[in-house]
């Protein structure tokens, strides 16, 4: 039956929780969380939604004030619909290395991209957000500090959760941290109602930053002061910054977290393609190395377990990462030789 919403911002949440069919172990039941059903295609359109209604109902935001923030590209692309939706401009900023589709689509969207050098890494975007709002008096989100980012999880990524194994097993949750929102706003609420579940946590293993036990250094408004020492580049956009972020260190000190599982670059890039392959799940980096993580976790699992692991985006989103280096956009030798089995519609020999 279809719906009907009032607005866009509507349709954010009450994402699907699909059964994996051929990928999962045998005795054990995994599900995955698909966030790239959320309207602009990951689970930041939930953030950008709680932290701008947050602000304009303390009044923090005001009508037609620029709205800022430093970003990957998911949060930004979430708060350009939100802002589109509601009529504040936004500024993002966002380091060089970040792929370009990302900017098109939150430019395309309204929004104004500030780019900042690719060496400054995560911190260099966040000090540039920061200046340019105390400069020209916008309102800045702080995404990896505002706890209004993870009372949205709270309050709908965990229901939704709640709801869809109520009566049932869950024994595992699994997880990455990003801004941390996820992680504190879900992990909380299955503390208290769902004792039993545990609770894993991935992260990029060339820069294991809660692995690695060394603590963050803050500023007092929660801020990172410095990049992390165990930070190092990684392919998963999005998936940790170069510091711990705020909202993260609290689920750590909430003793929520039974495990964290460095995955590896390899392994995000093969499940996630694994997963289009055998499960018809389209995700991006982030999410083939969660579910990564969740393999190891139902491997290890007692029979009869179920997990449930978190997918935050979509794959459109890295069309120009090395997600996407092997698939041509041409066809292969075996296409063309489908191609050719039959006489008539070949393209010239020099654009086949």
């Amino acid at each position: 039956m279809g719906r009907k919403f009032d607005s866009i911002l509507g349709t954010i949440g009450n994402t699907p929780v699909v059964r994996i069919n051929r990928l999962a172990p045998a005795g054990v039941t995994m599900f995955v969380k698909i966030e790239a059903f959320n309207p602009l295609g990951s689970i930041k359109d939930r953030l950008a939604l709680g932290v701008i209604e947050a602000a304009e109902r303390s009044g923090e935001l005001k009508p037609g004030q620029t709205v800022i923030e430093a970003t990957s590209g998911n949060t930004g692309i979430g708060l350009a619909m939100v802002c589109a939706q509601k009529g504040y401009p936004l500024v993002v900023t966002m380091a060089e290395s970040f792929s370009v589709e990302r900017r098109k689509l939150m430019r395309f969207l309204g929004a104004k991209v500030v780019l900042t050098p690719a060496v400054e890494r995560g911190t260099g975007m966040v000090r540039k957000a920061v200046e340019l709002a105390a400069a020209h008096g916008w309102f800045l989100t702080r995404q990896f500090e505002n706890q209004a980012n993870a009372d949205i999880h709270s309050r709908t990524t965990a229901q939704e959760i709640l709801a869809d194994f109520a009566g049932e097993r869950l024994d595992y949750w699994v997880t990455g941290y990003g801004t941390g929102g996820t992680l504190k706003g879900v992990a909380r609420v299955l503390k208290d109602k769902r004792p039993e579940t545990k609770i894993v946590v991935c992260e990029p293993g060339d820069a294991p930053l809660l692995g690695s036990g060394i603590k963050q250094g803050r500023k007092a408004d929660g801020s990172a002061a410095s990049g992390h020492p165990a930070f190092k580049s990684h392919p998963m956009q999005g998936w940790t910054p170069d510091f711990i972020p705020k909202l993260t260190e609290d689920a750590v000190a909430a003793l929520a977290i039974e495990r964290v599982l460095p995955i590896a670059n390899a392994d995000a890039m093969h499940w996630s393609q694994e997963l289009a392959l055998k499960e018809g799940i389209f995700v991006g980096i982030t999410a083939g190395a969660t579910f990564a993580g969740a393999l190891r976790v139902a491997a290890e699992a007692p029979k009869g377990s179920t997990v449930l692991c978190m997918l935050p985006d979509t794959g459109e989103r890295y069309l120009t990462t090395p997600l996407f280096g092997g698939v041509a956009a041409d066809m292969n030798e075996e296409e063309l030789r489908i191609s050719r089995s039959t006489p008539n519609r070949q393209l010239p020999a020099a654009a086949a």
